[in-house]
């Protein structure tokens, strides 16, 4: 069984999808009518802006969406899923693919979801971490307690990315804490990310809360195939249930490495990533090595 992968932020490159804008007409069409709907030219930025201009997650997010589902509308019928998945914003795109959402409301919330989170992190200084090497128990245990002792730090697990890689995410003073705390319990590395904010955190409340009312007043379809979600990791079809799975998103952990195991569970077989960078085959590697992973299908 196909199992077709969207990335999330951190897969921009400079240059990205030119390549599809110069050689396919369709693609062009498709990211023209991007430019149209944001009200600026992105494309000019994903073309020929900085590493540093690409990282701003108001051009990050929906960039990383232009490009994976421009990708999926190229395959046109080879793109055939058994069944689909996305890491944080990856999961946009890949309703998008699946048919549950128009492009233009998908980008819509996608630029929507950018400029919340954008707005959330400026209200206290927040980081992540990776935090390498460690089971994820021992994370949980450390970061809870932290919390607990700290009423004025919070400090969580956000990205259960792969084996021996958890990503945790809060304020800046508990992000530094539990880093000395876990490389004491045995982490290999526990390195402060370059990030904006505090994202799949509590401190994203206020994201959550602005991105709510947009997704309720989307219209979300029955997908072509069961996405699995990564607030609970469960192969999901009904409307109602993915739009509650998507405004939960936010606060909540991705949980990635419990996603591909109930994607091989169910069958999973071949896992194609749709979008730019290579960042998902290499995790699902590390999760199931006698799984097939693949770049999309070539155009």
């Amino acid at each position: 069984m196909k199992a077709y992968i969207f990335p999330g932020q951190g897969a921009q490159f400079v240059g990205m999808a030119k390549d599809l804008y110069d050689h396919y007409p369709d693609a062009k069409t498709r990211l023209e009518q991007a430019n149209s709907i944001l009200g600026f030219r992105i494309t000019d930025t994903m073309f020929h802006g900085t590493t540093e201009d690409l990282k701003a997650t108001n051009i990050t997010q929906p960039a990383i969406f232009l490009h994976s589902v421009v990708l999926a509308e190229l395959l046109g019928n080879r793109f055939q899923p058994d069944m689909v998945a996305g890491h944080s914003l990856g999961e946009f795109s890949a309703l998008v693919a699946a048919k549950a959402i128009t492009f233009e409301d998908g980008l819509a919330l996608v630029a929507e979801r950018a400029h919340a989170m954008q707005a959330a992190c400026t209200q206290l200084p927040s980081t992540m971490a990776a935090i390498l090497g460690l089971d994820n128990e021992t994370v949980e245990t450390i970061c809870a307690n932290i919390s607990k002792q700290n009423p004025d730090m919070v400090v969580v697990p956000a990205n259960y990315n792969c084996t021996g890689q958890l990503v945790i995410s809060g304020t800046v003073a508990g992000i530094n804490l539990a880093c000395e705390e876990l490389k004491k319990a045995g982490a290999k590395r526990a390195l402060v990310l370059q990030v904006g904010g505090a994202f799949h955190s509590p401190l994203m409340l206020p994201a959550q809360e602005r991105l709510a009312q947009a997704i309720k007043n989307t219209t979300l379809k029955k997908p072509i195939c069961p996405i699995y979600q990564n607030v609970n990791a469960k192969a999901v079809s009904e409307p109602e249930e993915i739009k509650i799975n998507l405004i939960n998103q936010l606060t909540a952990a991705v949980r990635w490495i419990q996603t591909v195991e109930a994607m091989a569970a169910d069958g999973a077989t071949h896992f194609y990533e749709v979008g730019p960078g290579t960042v998902l085959q290499g995790l699902v590697k590390k999760i199931y090595k006698d799984v097939a992973v693949a770049q999309s299908i070539e155009l």
